[in-house]
């Protein structure tokens, strides 16, 4: 594995995505893949993520919160990169 191969994204994630354990099956679903960052509810009714790790893994945590859990309904997932800093361990809900 080169750096070219660690990612970093960040996530804005709107629709009925508050009230509806988003955050915490965000967190399990990165624990299950091995991603590491955060996730937080954001004042506007959004959630927001930042998300690091192996291309696949994040990819694959991505194409999670674009359907979100079961009671969620996601109607967008704004995605930006960042650079990968490898600084954050596991993934953490922020409040």
């Amino acid at each position: 594995m080169t750096m070219a191969d660690l990612i970093a994204r960040h996530l804005l994630i709107a629709g009925r995505v508050q009230g509806v354990f988003f955050r915490l099956e965000t967190q399990r679903a990165a624990a299950r893949l091995g991603a590491s960052g955060w996730v937080r509810n954001l004042p506007d009714g959004t959630v927001e993520a930042l998300v690091e790790g192996e291309r696949p893994v994040v990819e694959a945590l991505i194409d999670w919160c674009r359907r979100g859990p079961a009671r969620a309904r996601v109607d967008d997932v704004r995605i930006a990169d960042r650079p990968y800093q490898g600084r954050l361990k596991g993934f953490e809900i922020r409040h």
